[in-house]
């Protein structure tokens, strides 16, 4: 199995300090400070060309059709005091594959077709952390014979824009063999109803 991870623009949490004791951004003038009072993020054009409009691809609440609550757990927060990266590609798993277990019907221990991982991307914007409940959106927007890509949000409870979003590739193989092999007929309808509108 080869998981590949995007490119992410710089995040909330690897922000430069402005003296070397004062982090995110305290410190600076009103007008060094980007909207949420942070510093502003420098671009990378490698990080430019994946979020070519980065406003576009922000959503509300209202562009995921399935959402699953999860809790945060202790071991979820790092020396930081919020969420470590690491854990939201956890959250991406914990909501497709819930998704797919109980609304597809997939058999992850004796099932003929199982999904790989072979692409994940994660933007974060916001920090988490424990003890809150992260409210996991899922969309999909491209559904293949034996691939599906999906749009995850992770929002805080009361938030309207996500403190996350990424996306996530699936490719179904049969067990055995691990070559791609059709989706069942009932885990397709069911992403089905996850596909987003084209715009």
């Amino acid at each position: 199995m080869v998981v590949t991870f995007g490119v992410r623009r710089r995040s909330w949490f690897d922000r430069p300090t402005t003296n070397g004791s004062r982090p995110f951004g305290l410190g600076l003038s009103k007008g060094e400070r980007s909207a949420n009072g942070l510093p502003p993020i420098a671009r990378s054009p490698a990080s430019a060309a994946a979020w070519p409009d980065e406003e576009s691809f922000m959503s509300a609440r209202a562009g995921y059709p399935h959402f699953q609550a999860i809790t945060t757990r202790w071991k979820d927060n790092d020396v930081y005091g919020h969420v470590n990266n690491v854990e939201y590609y956890s959250y991406f798993d914990t909501v497709i594959n819930t998704f797919l277990i109980r609304q597809g019907g997939l058999d992850i221990h004796r099932g003929p077709n199982i999904g790989l991982c072979v692409e994940s991307h994660c933007r974060f914007d916001a920090p988490l952390e424990f003890p809150e409940t992260v409210n996991a959106g899922l969309r999909v927007v491209k559904l293949g014979n034996s691939s599906v890509r999906y749009e995850i949000g992770l929002f805080r409870e009361d938030d309207e824009k996500p403190a996350a979003e990424g996306w996530f590739v699936h490719v179904f193989v049969d067990r055995q063999t691990r070559r791609p092999a059709p989706m069942p007929e009932m885990l397709r309808a069911a992403l089905q109803k996850l596909l987003k509108e084209p715009a």
